[in-house]
């Protein structure tokens, strides 16, 4: 079994006359990525890799994060997910060598909730319908693929076994 780890950056600012690329985190972005950071080493959700975007939001989101979980942790930097559809998130998690048991993908939306959704088949039911319905900034979900699962992860294939947003960490709002 292997398991994949899908982060949503968590939620940037928009200042005016600078291109998306390099849009910052947002104070509350700042707070909630820490957040995710400590339920992360609290639930022992400790990844072989992290695969992030290049944007510099998703950059910040995992610094944050990884600052927060207490470890030095493997991770690349990867332009392939900047805003990447579900098909090239696909390929990128085919070329995850078959040695690592977990990996998280820092990226983009659609891109991450579409994965998500097509990937998961069963599992927690109440949080599938939420993800469902919203995959907000810094929402994290865990999945479970069967046997040799980086090759190939066939549509509705894994088994979610969680999905938590800032909101069921705490924090005042998911967006």
């Amino acid at each position: 079994m292997k398991r994949l780890l899908l982060l949503r950056h968590a939620k940037s600012a928009r200042p005016a006359g600078i291109s998306d690329h390099v849009r910052p985190l947002a104070q509350r972005g700042r707070d909630d990525a820490r957040s995710m950071g400590r339920y992360l080493r609290q639930e022992m959700l400790l990844p072989n890799l992290a695969l992030v975007s290049t944007s510099t939001r998703t950059r910040e989101t995992v610094e944050i994060l990884f600052r927060e979980y207490g470890e030095s942790l493997a991770m690349r930097f990867e332009e392939r997910l900047y805003e990447a559809p579900t098909v090239r998130l696909l390929a990128v998690i085919a070329e995850t060598p078959a040695e690592l048991d977990t990996l998280l993908l820092v990226g983009h939306n659609p891109g991450m909730a579409d994965l998500a959704q097509r990937l998961a088949g069963h599992g927690d039911r109440y949080a599938f319908a939420r993800m469902r319905v919203k995959f907000p900034t810094c929402a994290l979900a865990v999945l479970d693929l069967p046997g040799d699962g980086w090759r190939s992860p066939a549509v509705g294939s894994a088994r979610l076994d969680r999905f938590v947003t800032p909101k069921s960490l705490g924090a005042d709002t998911d967006d």
